[in-house]
């Protein structure tokens, strides 16, 4: 037996949300889980996210009157996700049969959540879709709550105080009465922060700090700057790790296992480069910042399996002057924009979802491609997380955007090819004028609608690229993380490549191949996988008939 410096029933390597929930899940089964998060910061991926978890048949639709169910779900999931290692038929069911019960069990905690009606899946035309969407929101947090803890929350980059679709509702402020009221309240909270000296923190850190102040109210055990270095395996069973903490290598036993939902890869170019498609680049993620693979590689030298290591959670970006990411997850979805490459032709539905895009981008062999809008574009809706209206002087005088008073000048700015982008957009603006996109069928489905401009008719999405001046910038498929890794059962058991489980090792999150494969069904779908597999490893590690 181990010589141990201590011991825990269940040891969680990393803090995002999967990790949080799976512990408040052994807290329940009279289990000591223990923490331990490289970083500084709690919270992971899942703090630094829009903050949506994706359930099908959850008791917040039912109570909006919204009907659906875990049937449903499977069959949506069964018929857009082909079975392959990691989203198998058992796994696909695991998840839409806990979540509904795994999200009353949360809020019977007081962890306050949000129906974000009307985002929709993003294959709701698909059998067993739901253009009302599936995805549950996290109500606002007060970081006061966590007291000495409150600077150790990892925050996104956006510490906006929005929940739910208010998000959504803000990017069209100059267009709807619904956008300047929800920006009106979203101000107000600002302010009124400000005047009581405390933040409400919104999206993936509400999440995150909900989570981390029910956890502590249930007196978890929670480490930062303590990585995990290795695993100890005995007589083929995982029992424990090595963590270094202080400066110090400390064996910490876990006599019930070991769950790793330490993240996938993201930021480490060696592994990008080795598995991902290319080009890629480490500057191009927004993901978290622990996010190097070091514990999947561990994982992996047990011999365990993997799957779809070269998916990714792609959102489409550029490189702003000052350095900083535009993440355009929506912003492709307004009328008067077009994206194409260098040869000028369009090569997906500009509205789909932000990882379908990212894939088209690498089957079209487009990296850099380019987003054309028109100037009605930028006189209406928002850029970079910039307000219409208002283009920045450095944007045109450093190139990230090029202006022009032709198509054709665009083009010669741009490097596209200037015959190939005029006879785009002439054969655009004649889908436009139609009604129908007949190439990518932009706008056909309720999620492509969800991000247009409901003030825009007759589409939301088609409008047409002609009234100068013209813009341009240069796009990329960025990320918000890897999303392959090692194969689990529907209990998150790590497997071998002949199917057997390693003993006492459980993982969870974007350490894993995803359940929905290389498909991202509804917005929350990664976080709903975290938390599902999370607790249902924590039960099955207690006993539990999960």
């Amino acid at each position: 037996m181990s010589n141990w410096d201590e011991t825990a029933d269940f040891v969680i390597v990393g803090s995002g949300g999967g990790s949080m929930c799976a512990a408040l899940a052994c807290v329940d089964q009279g289990m000591r889980p223990l923490i331990l998060e490289k970083e500084p910061l709690v919270g992971g991926s899942t703090a630094m996210s829009g903050g949506i978890i994706w359930v099908p048949g959850n008791s917040l639709m039912r109570e909006a009157g919204v009907d659906d169910s875990p049937e449903r779900g499977l069959e949506y999931l069964q018929g857009l996700v082909p079975e392959q290692p990691g989203s198998t038929l058992a796994r696909k069911k695991a998840y839409v049969e806990t979540g509904p019960a795994m999200i009353d069990w949360l809020r019977a905690k007081g962890i306050p959540m949000v129906y974000c009606k009307g985002w929709s899946d993003y294959y709701d035309e698909q059998p067993g879709g739901q253009p009302l969407g599936r995805s549950l929101g996290m109500a606002l947090f007060d970081v006061r709550k966590l007291g000495p803890w409150k600077d150790k929350l990892r925050r996104n980059f956006l510490r906006l105080p929005v929940q739910g679709v208010e998000g959504h509702k803000m990017t069209l402020a100059t267009r709807t009465l619904a956008g300047a009221l929800t920006s009106i309240k979203v101000g107000a909270r600002i302010v009124k922060s400000k005047l009581l000296g405390t933040e409400y923190a919104g999206s993936g850190a509400a999440i995150q700090g909900w989570m981390l102040f029910t956890a502590l109210k249930a007196g978890i055990d929670i480490r930062t700057d303590c990585p995990t270095t290795d695993l100890i395996v005995e007589n083929g069973r995982v029992t424990g790790v090595v963590a270094r903490r202080d400066g110090k290598d400390v064996r910490i036993g876990a006599t019930r296992g070991v769950l790793v939902n330490a993240g996938g890869f993201a930021r480490n170019a060696e592994m990008r480069k080795q598995y991902g498609p290319q080009p890629s680049f480490t500057e191009w993620t927004v993901s978290n910042p622990g996010d190097t693979g070091e514990m999947l590689k561990a994982v992996m030298g047990l011999g365990a399996a993997t799957h779809g290591l070269d998916r990714a959670i792609w959102v489409v970006s550029s490189r702003q002057p000052n350095g900083n990411i535009g993440v355009h997850a929506n912003e492709l979805a307004k009328p008067h924009l077009i994206v194409v490459d260098k040869h000028g032709k369009r090569f997906t539905d500009e509205s789909c979802s932000y990882m379908e895009t990212g894939q088209n981008i690498y089957k079209a062999g487009a990296v850099p491609c380019w987003a054309i809008m028109d100037s009605r574009h930028r006189a209406r809706y928002a850029w970079a997380l910039t307000p219409p209206r208002y283009t920045p002087s450095e944007w045109i005088s450093s190139g990230y955007m090029k202006k022009a008073a032709t198509l054709e000048e665009l083009a010669g700015k741009c490097g596209i090819d200037k015959a190939g982008l005029a006879e785009t957009v002439a054969r655009f603006n004649g889908f436009v004028a139609a009604g129908r996109d007949e190439d990518f069928h932009r706008g056909e489905r309720a999620y492509d609608r969800y991000f247009g401009d409901p003030t825009h008719k007759p589409s939301p999405t088609l409008g047409t690229v002609d009234e100068a001046p013209f813009y341009a910038v240069e796009l990329y498929p960025g990320d918000v993380g890897t999303y392959g890794g090692l194969v689990t059962d529907e209990n998150g058991r790590v497997l071998k490549d002949d199917g057997s489980v390693i003993e006492g090792l459980y993982a969870t999150g974007n350490v894993t191949a995803g359940v929905t494969g290389a498909v991202y069904p509804g917005a929350g779908a990664s976080i709903g996988a975290s938390f599902i597999f999370g607790y249902r490893a924590a039960r099955h590690a207690g006993g539990a008939n999960s």
